[in-house]
C-alpha cells in the first residue's frame, strides 16, 4: 500500500530540501502533498504537477503517515511520524547562552535525519538524554542534485563568486560590504551570484538588486544548486550556506565570520578582503586539505542519494524497528500556539 507523505513548509528554503526527497517519494509510487504554515512562502515558486493542500483541514482529511519537516516545529494534532530533515547543514551560529542553534530540541520530532558523523555524534548524545526520539545518519537532501550526474553546465569563461549574506543583524555583514562588492563588480571582470535570507532588511536587499546586470545574477533560493556549481569560490559571513557550498571542496572566503575555521579562508579588516578574493579566485586548490577533512566530519556523502537514505530510515521506523525509547513530551504551549495560528481546535 501507497505511504502517504506530507511536506510541511514555512520558508522558501523548504523548496530544495524537499524536492528531492519528493522526487524519491513519487519514483517509489508512494504519494506526496505540501503544506504551507503561515505568509512567508512564495506560492508561485511551486510546479504545477506539485499537489498542494490549501488548510489544515485538508491535512488531517490527508492523514498522512509522515511529515517531512525542514523547519524547527510541527503541530502534533496532525497525523503522521515527525522527521526533522533540516533547513541547513550545522553552521556555528549560537545563541547569546553559547547553544548552537543546530542541536535546540523542541519536543517535536520522532526523527532527525542527520548529514554526517559530527552531527550524527552529537544527536546521539540529545538521544540519550531526552529518549524520545530516534537518530539515522544519511546525509542531507538538498545536496542531492549537486552530485547527481553531471547536466551541461555553463561554459562560462569568466571566474564567478557566489556571494551569500545571513539575515541576523548580529551576524550579517550585507551592509559593510555593498560598497565594496559594488566597486568590486565594476572594476573586474569575473561574475557574481548573489543571494540574500529572505528575512534581510527589505532596503538592504533592494539595494543588492539594483547591482543586477550582465555580471550580476541574482539568485533564488530554489536555484542554490545550478549556481553553486557554476561558481569558483563564495563569499560569506556566518551562515550554513558556507558548508553546503564547501561539499565541492570549493574555498570559502569569510569576512569577520563569528567562528574562524581552518576550512574557511577568514578576513577580518576590511581592507584586506579584496586581495585575498582575488589570491583564492586565482588558486582554485586554495585550502583544499582542510576542506576535505572539514566536509568528511559534516557530510562525507557523495552519491547524491541522501533522500533514498531518509526515506529507508522511515520506513524502518514505520515497520516497527528504532523506536523511541519514550514518548515526546505534550508541548502545550507550543501546540496551542499552532492550533491558534492554523485555527485548528478539533480535538
Amino acid at each position: 500500500m501507497a505511504k502517504k507523505f506530507l511536506l510541511y513548509v514555512s520558508q522558501d528554503y523548504s523548496f530544495a530540501v524537499l524536492r528531492p526527497i519528493q522526487k524519491a517519494i513519487l519514483a517509489r509510487g508512494d504519494q506526496c502533498a505540501w503544506f504551507v504554515e503561515g505568509d512567508e512562502v512564495t506560492t508561485a515558486f511551486f510546479a504545477s504537477f506539485e499537489r498542494r493542500l490549501d488548510d489544515i483541514k485538508s491535512v488531517i482529511d490527508f492523514n498522512p503517515d509522515v511529515v517531512l519537516v525542514p523547519g524547527n516545529v510541527v503541530p502534533d494534532f496532525i497525523p503522521g511520524l515527525k522527521v526533522q530533515v533540516f533547513h541547513g547543514l550545522p553552521s556555528r551560529k549560537t545563541k547569546k547562552n553559547g547553544q548552537l542553534y543546530h542541536y535546540i530540541i523542541r519536543g517535536m520530532f520522532d526523527l532527525y535525519c542527520t548529514q554526517g558523523p559530527e552531527s550524527t555524534q552529537k544527536f546521539n548524545n540529545l538521544k540519550r538524554q531526552y529518549g524520545y526520539f530516534e537518530v539515522a545518519e544519511t546525509g542531507w537532501s538538498k545536496l542531492d542534485p549537486i552530485f547527481e550526474a553531471a547536466s551541461a553546465e555553463s561554459e562560462q569563461k569568466q571566474k564567478s563568486i557566489f556571494f551569500a549574506s545571513t539575515f541576523s543583524p548580529r551576524f550579517s555583514k550585507a551592509e559593510i560590504l555593498y560598497p565594496l562588492i559594488t566597486r568590486m563588480v565594476k572594476e573586474h571582470d569575473f561574475h557574481w551570484f548573489i543571494t540574500l535570507h529572505p528575512k534581510m532588511n527589505h532596503e538592504t536587499v533592494e539595494r543588492y538588486h539594483s547591482l543586477a546586470s550582465d555580471k550580476v545574477t541574482l539568485v533564488q533560493p530554489t536555484e542554490f544548486t545550478e549556481y553553486f556549481k557554476r561558481a569558483d569560490m563564495m563569499l560569506c559571513d556566518t551562515s550554513s550556506i558556507i558548508y553546503e557550498f564547501l561539499t565541492q571542496i570549493k574555498p570559502v572566503v569569510t569576512f569577520q565570520t563569528e567562528k574562524d575555521e581552518p576550512c574557511l579562508v577568514n578576513v577580518e579588516q576590511l581592507n584586506l578582503l579584496e586581495k585575498k578574493i582575488l589570491e583564492v579566485l586565482q588558486e582554485s586548490h586554495t585550502n583544499r586539505k582542510n576542506i576535505l577533512e572539514s566536509v568528511s566530519r559534516f557530510h562525507p556523502y557523495r552519491d547524491g542519494k541522501s533522500s533514498e537514505r531518509v526515506l529507508s530510515a522511515i520506513d524502518k521506523m514505520l515497520a516497527g524497528e528504532n523506536l523511541p525509547a519514550k514518548k515526546k513530551p505534550k508541548n502545550f504551549l507550543r501546540n496551542l500556539k499552532l492550533r491558534h495560528k492554523l485555527g485548528y481546535w478539533k480535538i
